[in-house]
């Protein structure tokens, strides 16, 4: 018996069939009531007042009252009994198909979920047509495999991510443990030069890791906002200032355009800051000498909409969609110890979502600079 109560508790398959049934003995059992408690004094009634009517018949009436309703009862039996009957037929053939059609897909998305649990992420449940968008079954489905694409990407971000931060470290080590070999074996001189470059590798490294922890925090949502109302027409001043000298070492105008009486913004002060100072180093390393940076501010309805547009090497138009993921470059065989380490532009487009913002960047294709814009909501 206990084999029996679990074996219906694990398969939906009898659940269905067995609900099913209890439907249809319910209407049988509220049939049979109603026969043996409201039928008699009904028809009791009916044939008093017939009997009534014929006036001298009375007598035979009462015994025809009697032969009728026991045939009426044995009728109602009969009838009572087929109906049953034939609703546990249907009920079966109804049980069976619709057990197919709901568990079928809920057992395929069980084997598949099992699937991906050991690492097969490229799995998906087949929908039938006939389930695609027709009921709550077919958009259950329909999510499963989007969560499964959606783990999918995530899986294949991570093994890219891996691969590119073993590959941003490798170049580092391997100059530093270059040097270090010429310098045990005497082929390189001990000079403030070898070491000097022995530091400056050291220290790309350590920005590296710097970077990989401030990204590691944005993107998991671990970073501590001071929120404030900022006035960003002093915060641009304040990181352009400290910007100043390196566009002037290397010769780019660096131009503002910023509007009086600018609406003030709900914003983090330092990290607001960052965001500037990627953007601007961003456009400073890829504009040549001579060239022209302006940083600009107006407002779009509700929003305060800042852009950097440089005078640089451009941008091509099928990079622009990937610009801002992680490591991703442009020119493929452009080194890194010319730049930074790569995320700098992730960053600034996690934190400027952080505040319910936009970022974006617009080029209209090589050697023709470049345009990044980002928005922030107006402070209340």
């Amino acid at each position: 018996m206990m084999d029996l109560i679990s074996k219906i508790r694990s398969r939906l398959g009898l659940k269905l069939f067995i609900s099913y049934l209890f439907i249809i003995f319910t209407g049988i059992l509220v049939l049979g009531i109603s026969a043996e408690f409201v039928i008699p004094s009904a028809f009791k009634n009916h044939m008093s007042a017939m009997m009534a009517d014929n006036g001298m018949m009375g007598g035979m009436m009462s015994q025809m009252d009697t032969d009728l309703y026991t045939n009426f009862r044995a009728a109602m039996a009969e009838a009572l009994f087929r109906a049953g009957l034939s609703a546990f037929v249907i009920a079966v053939g109804v049980s069976i198909f619709i057990s197919r059609r709901v568990v079928s897909p809920v057992q395929a998305m069980t084997l598949i979920s099992q699937q991906i649990a050991d690492g097969h992420y490229d799995q998906r449940v087949d929908i039938p047509e006939s389930l695609q968008d027709a009921d709550e079954l077919g958009q259950l489905a329909i999510s499963f495999n989007q969560m499964a694409e959606k783990l999918s990407q995530t899986e294949n971000m991570r093994r890219q991510l891996i691969g590119d931060v073993s590959h941003e470290l490798r170049t580092p080590l391997t100059a530093i443990k270059g040097s270090m070999e010429g310098l045990i074996d005497g082929v390189l001189p001990p000079t403030p030069e070898t070491f000097q470059n022995i530091y400056q590798e050291a220290d790309r490294l350590q920005r590296l890791v710097a970077d990989l922890q401030e990204l590691s925090k944005v993107e998991s949502g671990a970073i501590s906002l001071k929120l404030e109302s900022l006035d960003i027409a002093k915060l641009i001043q304040s990181v352009t200032q400290r910007l100043q000298p390196q566009f002037d070492e290397k010769g780019i105008t660096l131009a503002l355009e910023i509007p009086s009486l600018l609406p003030r913004v709900l914003v983090d002060e330092d990290r607001m800051a960052q965001v500037l100072i990627n953007l601007l180093g961003n456009a400073l390393q890829y504009t040549p000498e001579n060239g022209r940076v302006t940083l600009a501010v107006r407002q779009i309805g509700a929003d305060l909409q800042i852009s950097i547009q440089d005078s640089g090497v451009g941008i091509p138009a099928e990079h622009l969609p990937h610009l801002f993921t992680r490591f991703y470059r442009v020119d493929k065989s452009r080194s890194r110890a010319g730049g930074g380490s790569g995320i700098g532009l992730t960053i600034a487009k996690h934190l400027v979502e952080v505040y319910g913002g936009h970022i974006w960047v617009e080029s209209e294709g090589e050697r023709k600079g470049s345009t990044f814009r980002f928005t922030l909501p107006i402070a209340n």
